[in-house]
C-alpha cells in the first residue's frame, strides 16, 4: 500500500517548497512505529541520537533553562503517559529497517520534490515520542520536512520565517552552531498556520519556518521525514559567510530567496573552511 495518495502528492505539489499544508498518510499502526518497537530502537541508537526534554514548557523558552528528566530511553517511552516529557530519536535511518521505511516514504515524494529543488540529499528521519500536553518550544529546522502523526494528537503552529520573527543574525548564528529555539511572541499566532493533527494526518513544514508543537491529552508518536537540497547547503554556507562579514563590521545582504542562488558567498565560505582558516565560532 502506498504511504501517500495521488491526492496527497497533488496537494504537496501545490505547497512545496514555500507553503505549509495538510497531507495524509497510511503509516498509522505500522509495526516499526509502536512504543515497543521504539523502545528497542532507542536501545540500538547511539546515545547522542536520543534527546530528552521536560515537556512542561512555554512556547518560547531559553534553551539554557530547559530541564531534562534524567530517565532512560526505555523508562521514558514506557512511562510516556505520566513522565511529563518529550523525546526525539534522531537519525533513525542509522537503523536499516527505519532507513528502508524512510526511503519508501521519500521515494514516493521524489517525483514532486526533485523537479522543483533537485535531488533529495541527506535523507534523515526523526521520531518524536511525547507525553500528554507536552510542548516542543518554538524553533526552526534546517531541512525540508513532512511530519506524519502516528499516534495521539497534537497542535502545530507554523509561522512564516520573516525577518522580524527570525532575524538574519539568528539564521547566521544557527548555521555556525547556535541553538534552534526562537523567541515566541503571542502576536505571531495571528500570522501563523495552525494544524490539528490526528493519526493519519501529515503536514508539510517549509524550510526554516519556525514552529511550536503542543500535544493533546494522550501520548503521541510522530515521524518526521526530512531531506536537503543543494540549494539548502548553499544557503547555509552563505549564512555562514554573512556571519563572518558581520563580525568584520559589515552589514551583508540576506541570501537570495529560493530559487535564486547565493553561490558567490557560499563558495567563498567553503574555500575558507577548506583552507582551515575560519575563526572559532564560525
Amino acid at each position: 500500500m502506498a504511504i501517500f495518495s495521488d491526492d496527497d502528492l497533488d496537494r504537496l505539489r501545490s505547497y512545496y517548497p514555500e507553503r505549509p499544508g495538510e497531507l495524509s498518510h497510511t503509516l498509522t499502526g505500522h509495526p516499526l512505529l509502536t512504543l515497543e518497537s521504539l523502545v528497542e530502537l532507542g536501545k540500538r541508537l547511539p546515545r547522542k541520537s536520543v534527546e530528552y526534554n521536560a515537556g512542561d514548557l512555554p512556547y518560547g523558552v531559553d534553551p539554557d533553562k530547559v530541564s531534562h528528566t534524567g530517565l532512560s530511553v526505555e523508562d521514558t517511552i514506557r512511562g510516556i503517559e505520566e513522565c511529563g516529557s518529550w523525546m526525539v530519536l534522531k537519525n533513525v535511518d542509522q537503523d536499516p529497517a527505519y532507513k528502508a521505511l524512510l526511503d519508501e516514504a521519500l521515494n514516493e515524494l521524489a517525483p514532486v520534490i526533485e523537479p522543483v529543488s533537485g535531488e533529495m540529499l541527506t535523507r534523515v528521519g526523526f521520531i518524536f515520542v511525547s507525553s500528554p500536553d507536552a510542548v516542543t518550544p518554538f524553533h526552526l529546522d534546517p531541512e525540508h520536512n513532512v511530519l506524519l502523526q502516528i499516534r495521539g494528537s497534537k497542535t502545530m503552529m507554523i509561522v512564516p520565517g520573516e525577518k522580524d520573527v527570525v532575524p538574519d543574525e539568528k539564521h547566521e548564528a544557527y548555521h555556525v552552531g547556535g541553538h534552534r529555539n526562537v523567541p515566541w511572541q503571542d502576536d505571531y499566532e495571528g500570522r501563523g498556520h495552525k494544524f490539528e493533527l490526528t493519526p493519519g494526518d501529515a503536514v508539510h513544514v517549509p524550510l526554516m519556518w519556525p514552529h511550536w508543537v503542543k500535544n493533546g491529552p494522550e501520548p503521541s508518536i510522530s515521524f518526521s521525514i526530512t531531506w536537503k537540497s543543494r540549494w539548502v547547503y548553499e544557503e547555509a554556507d552563505a549564512r555562514g559567510m554573512n556571519h563572518l562579514l558581520r563580525k568584520w563590521g559589515m552589514n551583508p545582504a540576506s541570501p537570495a530567496a529560493f530559487p535564486k542562488r547565493s553561490a558567490g558567498k557560499a563558495y567563498a565560505y567553503r574555500a575558507l573552511r577548506k583552507a582551515g582558516v575560519l575563526p572559532k565560532g564560525a
